[in-house]
């Protein structure tokens, strides 16, 4: 029996499934890697990444934040790949509870899955910081180069930013869906970004499923471990 027959065989025998994902979810969809080699990381502008996407440079330089988050964190012809379409339908099955994902696309909803945690917020949802109005992503972009309210005030999105929290909500339901699962799927991520990283402890059961092309610090623990590129382990997958 192959790695994807035993992947197929733990599936069919869970009943509470719950997916752990990261950037390497979205990739497949023509969203690159935060960290890859021609990621944000790689990209020539005045300031570092980490230092744009943080809270203090967004209340300083709010042009120059929305310079590069309208060029290089939206992918509006995203379109939800073989992944995103997998785990909707196990959803659809009765077999996965929630999907918990640190990317900040939408596109596990778009590809139909209902309980979707976003450890790191989403584009889709952007507020007024002076009145708290509501705006979808495309108002905010209709609003460019830096969109603010009928108040005048700038609209953020809600996407977590260096120096600021993950929503409590969100970590309570994480580590609710991780606890209670009896399969932890974990599929596309580095493992290296915490506190998102450190809900996979509160996993308890005897079916740890770890998805990546390189190695992550949680290799060695893992039940079952496929050095397999996602779409291809999702592509067989027999729901």
């Amino acid at each position: 029996m192959n790695l994807i027959e035993k992947l197929n065989v733990l599936i069919n025998d869970s009943n509470n499934i719950v997916f752990f994902g990261g950037a390497g979810v979205s990739t497949e969809s023509g969203i690159p890697d935060f960290r890859s080699v021609d990621g944000l990381y790689h990209l020539k502008y005045d300031y570092p990444p980490e230092q744009i996407l943080s809270r203090s440079f967004f209340q300083k330089k709010p042009e120059e934040f929305y310079r590069f988050y309208y060029d290089k964190m939206i992918y509006q012809n995203a379109a939800p790949n073989i992944t995103h379409k997998r785990l909707a339908e196990l959803e659809a099955a009765g077999k996965l509870k929630a999907v918990i994902t640190q990317n900040i696309d939408g596109l596990h909803q778009s590809a139909g899955s209902k309980n979707v945690i976003e450890l790191h917020g989403s584009i889709h949802m952007n507020h007024c910081t002076s009145c708290g109005t509501f705006y979808t992503l495309d108002e905010v972009l209709m609003k460019a180069p830096l969109p603010r309210c009928a108040c005048e005030g700038i609209i953020k999105p809600e996407v977590v930013l260096y120096e600021e929290p993950l929503k409590d909500r969100n970590i309570q339901a994480a580590i609710k869906a991780i606890s209670e699962a009896d399969l932890l799927l974990i599929g596309g991520t580095s493992l290296s970004v915490y506190p998102a990283a450190g809900f996979i402890d509160y996993y308890k059961g005897n079916k740890l499923v770890l998805i990546n092309k390189s190695a992550t610090p949680l290799d060695s623990k893992a039940d079952l471990l496929l050095s397999l590129p996602l779409g291809e382990v999702m592509s067989a997958l027999l729901v």
